[in-house]
């Protein structure tokens, strides 16, 4: 068993996985994150990007292959020990916003860090903070059902990165956002993962969305390629024209 570079704060290699139906989802996918670097893996939909996700942050475990958290072997950790990593170590945004009705907004961002033992007061600070950040401070009090759904992803993301996890994984973070939201939330998004050094794996069918980070994979039909020309809209979803990757 080959251990992975020192300087990739995760590393895969040769990542299989199968739907329960029997489908591939992953045929083989290797990569490395470096500490500090945004990462998409970007491609259309039905690619494998959030099985891919879902696979490195340890939420499902790898059929076949290998994946590394800080030279710590994720692939033979049981249930457990991989809660506990998610918890501790990695944040997660989904495309579609969840959180707690019965919590207000500012509870809700501050769930990850009470859960972790901080206190309530040191919680709360950290939570409105991210939430001032992502111009929803205002409804901090406010319950979940009083909220748009874009101002619910906005509470999702601050959620994420109160507790400032070593690794963000965020799949298709934007999605419930108007355009003229996305910007803004994606550079605020950047812009706090630079400036706390916080490894951020972004899963993307949008090629604007991939252009903000460092480097970008991309997948087709679960494996890895060079190239990834998206059609238009108005064309049969699904078609793609690529190089495999060797």
């Amino acid at each position: 068993m080959e251990a992975p570079p020192d300087n990739d704060v995760l590393w895969a290699r040769a990542l299989h996985f199968a739907h329960q139906d029997g489908s591939p989802a992953l045929g083989g996918v290797s990569l490395g994150v470096r500490e500090g670097e945004i990462l998409a893996v970007n491609g259309p939909r039905g690619s494998g990007k959030t099985t891919l996700l879902r696979c490195l942050s340890g939420q499902v475990p790898t059929q076949r292959g290998e994946v590394w958290f800080n030279s710590v072997p994720v692939h033979t950790m049981g249930p457990i020990g991989r809660e506990r990593l998610r918890r501790d170590r990695f944040g997660w945004i989904d495309p579609e916003p969840a959180l707690v009705p019965e919590l207000n907004v500012w509870e809700n961002a501050a769930l990850p860090l009470m859960l972790r033992g901080t206190t309530r007061r040191r919680a709360k600070t950290a939570a409105l903070e991210w939430l001032e950040r992502l111009d929803i401070g205002e409804g901090a009090r406010k319950r979940p059902r009083e909220l748009t759904q874009a101002q619910r992803q906005r509470v999702c993301i601050a959620r994420a990165l109160a507790p400032a996890p070593t690794v963000l994984f965020a799949d298709e973070p934007t999605a419930p956002l108007h355009r003229a939201d996305r910007a803004h939330v994606l550079r605020t998004l950047t812009t706090a993962a630079r400036s706390h050094g916080i490894t951020v794996v972004l899963a993307t069918h949008d090629t604007e969305t991939a252009a903000l980070a460092d480097r970008t994979v991309s997948l087709l039909d679960g494996r890895r390629v060079h190239t990834v020309h998206l059609p238009p809209m108005a064309e049969a979803e699904g078609r793609a024209a690529c190089s495999l990757s060797v």
